[in-house]
């Protein structure tokens, strides 16, 4: 269904879109309705892309070019430098571009790691990230729009209880015991892990996603299944990376849910290398209480940005996966003042070693 007309102004994808369309023989109203703008804004942009084409056999045709309108509306951008501040630095205005429709960022995230890495001098100009967000809504870039963007404003969530029975973790030792100091994030190595399913009925694979409460460091495992035993086997991977001495101090606890593939608690704690003694301290949520693992709610969001729901992970590539956990550790995020968890992470560790 087309959207409701307004008079946005056009993106880059529009642009391409018309081309297509009136190559194909669509009428001025009809690419009108697909793009949901009004048939005056396309009479408009057509007149702005047009040139004469010659043919192969020397005729000319009036046509229509994407990249001339593209051009002539960056012209236009600068013409408007006076109403429109970031009309004054182009290349401000491709880098933030850049950044949210190749890289994924958000609009605070773009701004808030340029002001923490000192690279706002590099411009003539900056913005705050309300107007920057109205800029986005006016539709004044070439290529963004508020497609590109995650979830514009925080929404209340809506919780619901799961009404199948899971396999619990008898054997596990419940959040309320764990030491309250945890909470407050101050101390590094406290962990929250959880598990991402992919499409329902499809996808045999899963990731296994841990997640530093301290900084926010991710790591993220593709498991073959969705069992207590491939997690067991992705933290003994996991120590035998780090060393039975380091594990311990760099993952002292750690937090799941109630799920079937984190009930084996004792195979979880125990060590693989040093046979009889435990590598780490898991504690259990409470049942549908998915809010005391906050820190994994938050960047399973992250990762959803990459891999949306209904992705089957069987056709994702272990390289794959790796990109996502690096994009996530290199993000810069507000909580950290735009630095990003990944350099927070390597300071703590550093200061172990």
């Amino acid at each position: 269904m087309a959207n409701k007309k307004g008079s946005r102004q056009l993106t880059w994808t529009d642009r391409i879109s018309i081309e297509a369309l009136k190559k194909a023989g669509h009428s001025v109203i009809e690419i009108a309705e697909q793009l949901g703008v009004h048939r005056s804004t396309i009479y408009n942009e057509l007149k702005r892309g047009e040139y004469m084409h010659r043919n192969s056999d020397y005729t000319e045709t009036l046509s229509y070019s994407p990249n001339k309108a593209q051009m002539k509306a960056e012209e236009n951008l600068k013409a408007r430098g006076t109403q429109l501040k970031i009309g004054n630095d182009i290349a401000y205005a491709n880098y933030i571009e850049d950044k949210i429709v190749n890289e994924d960022y958000s609009p605070a995230a773009v701004l808030g790691e340029l002001k923490a890495q000192g690279k706002e001098g590099d411009f003539s100009v900056t913005v705050c990230v309300t107007t920057l967000y109205s800029y986005i809504d006016k539709g004044i870039f070439l290529k963004l729009s508020n497609k590109n963007l995650p979830v514009k404003k925080n929404k209340k969530r809506n919780y619901k209880k799961v009404q199948r029975q899971q396999k619990r973790a008898a054997a596990g030792e419940s959040i309320d015991k764990r030491p309250k100091e945890i909470d407050t994030r101050e101390e590094f190595g406290n962990w929250e892990m959880d598990s991402v399913l992919g499409k329902r009925g499809k996808s045999k694979n899963t990731l296994l996603v841990l997640t530093e409460r301290k900084t926010r460091n991710e790591i993220i495992f593709k498991l073959p299944d969705h069992t207590d035993e491939a997690v067991v086997a992705a933290l003994d991977r996991l120590e035998r990376k780090w060393g039975a001495d380091m594990f311990k101090r760099v993952f002292k606890t750690i937090t799941v849910d109630n799920g079937s593939e984190f009930a084996d608690a004792e195979g979880l704690q125990r060590s693989i290398i040093n046979e009889g003694e435990k590598r780490t301290k898991v504690y259990y949520c409470h049942p549908y209480s998915s809010w005391e693992r906050g820190t994994n709610e938050v960047t399973n969001k992250m990762i959803r940005r990459k891999i949306p729901k209904g992705t089957n992970f069987d056709d994702r590539t272990e390289e794959e996966v790796e990109s996502i956990e690096n994009w996530i550790n290199g993000y810069p995020r507000k909580i950290h003042g735009y630095h990003s968890a990944g350099e927070l992470f390597k300071e703590e560790v550093k200061q172990l070693a």
